[in-house]
Parts: structure tokens; C-alpha cells; sequence
């Protein structure tokens, strides 16, 4: 799945990024380092993976956040 990275913390190596839908979606330093990236920038054009799908009737819009986890953030290349 492609997102757009929103915020990064160099020191934690974590941060969050927006869904095309504009959901926005934390990540740890897991998931950081599971993409062998060194530096992320807001707006740069990521792709990732995750675990999880959204609750089922727990009032999340499609695509929502809840019940997901990004396990590897990477840079989306064509």
C-alpha cells in the first residue's frame, strides 16, 4: 500500500504517515528499520505494509486506522 509520509523523529526513528484517504497511521522504529531507511522527509511518497484490518462496525470510515499496524515503511520507487 503507497502513503505519504507526514511526521518523522530521527531520534525515536518513528513517526506516522497519511493514508491516500488522508487517515494517518503511526510507526514505530520496527517498522522503520525493517525498510533499511536512514532518513524519512515529510511528503515523500512511501510504501508500506502492515498487519491488521480495521474493526468491523467499531465506527472507523473505510480505510480507517484502528486495528492496524505498519511493519515496514520503505520508499515507494516505480
Amino acid at each position: 500500500m503507497q502513503a505519504t509520509a507526514y511526521t518523522y523523529d530521527d531520534a525515536t526513528r518513528s513517526g506516522s504517515v497519511l493514508l491516500d484517504d488522508g487517515t494517518p497511521l503511526p510507526f514505530d522504529a520496527a517498522a522503520f528499520d525493517a525498510g533499511g531507511l536512514r532518513l524519512l522527509r515529510p511528503g515523500q511518497r512511501v510504501r508500506i505494509e502492515f498487519e491488521g484490518e480495521p474493526g468491523a462496525g467499531d465506527g472507523v470510515a473505510e480505510g480507517g486506522a484502528e486495528g492496524r499496524r505498519i511493519v515496514l515503511i520503505t520508499l515507494q520507487t516505480l
